[in-house]
């Protein structure tokens, strides 16, 4: 099963460092904890440290989860920003990039254009790593589905989604998302940007058909690079 972490700054550090990087993470998070419980005592506007806490656990949650279940192989990166869940029921549940992805991926001396770029060249790039792994070994795979805010119907169908439709839970859970979603989507585009949860779609795919527009997505990739 692929696994690519080649160019993810955080998978090459070393243990110790990986440790010192969650000892900072954790530290930071008790400076959190204590800053809104006293802007809660002192204003006496005790929703104010809740919905605090909630946004910032959005945040943190892709800095423990995903490196946890990386390591676990509960995650495969096909790409530096392009993420497959182990297969559950026939299915495999694709990602993009989280926030803690993007922070040690990302060149932040380019502009918002290049790492846009760059974001849709890894999405490609992983799309063919699941292709080929489709392609060599005895999957018995039903359904790719995903969920992006950046991939459009046209594009979609392009490379062999169907948009399907969102439902509720998916919507409740982008929406709790949102401050994580908007984070992210602000570093991937090089300025302040506030997505419209109303043009995230979700689309899926069959096996076969991935692997009928394997050439497409080559073609594109090569067109975009």
């Amino acid at each position: 099963m692929a696994n690519i972490l080649t160019g993810h700054s955080f998978y090459s550090k070393t243990k110790r460092e990986k440790r010192v990087f969650f000892a900072k993470l954790f530290l930071i998070s008790i400076g959190v904890i204590v800053i809104l419980g006293l802007l809660s005592y002192f204003t006496h506007f005790y929703f104010l440290g809740i919905l605090g806490f909630s946004i910032y656990l959005t945040l943190l949650a892709p800095f423990i989860d995903v490196p946890g279940l990386q390591k676990t192989g509960g995650l495969v990166y096909y790409s530096l920003l392009f993420l497959g869940e182990k297969p559950k029921n026939n299915k495999i549940s694709i990602h993009g990039g989280t926030l803690f992805d993007y922070l040690f991926v990302l060149h932040f001396n380019e502009t918002g254009r290049q790492r846009t770029q760059f974001i849709f060249q890894q999405f490609l790039i992983g799309l063919l790593h699941l292709i080929e792994e489709l392609e060599n070994q005895n999957l018995h795979i039903e359904k790719i589905s995903g969920t992006s805010y950046f991939l459009n119907e046209k594009t979609a169908s392009r490379i062999g989604f169907t948009k399907t439709e969102t439902n509720g839970m998916q919507q409740l859970i982008l929406a709790f998302n949102y401050f994580n979603l908007m984070f992210t989507q602000s570093l991937g585009k090089g300025k302040l940007s506030f997505p419209k949860l109303s043009e995230t779609q979700s689309f899926e795919a069959s096996p076969n058909i991935l692997i009928s527009k394997k050439k497409d997505i080559e073609i594109l990739l090569k067109k975009i690079s």
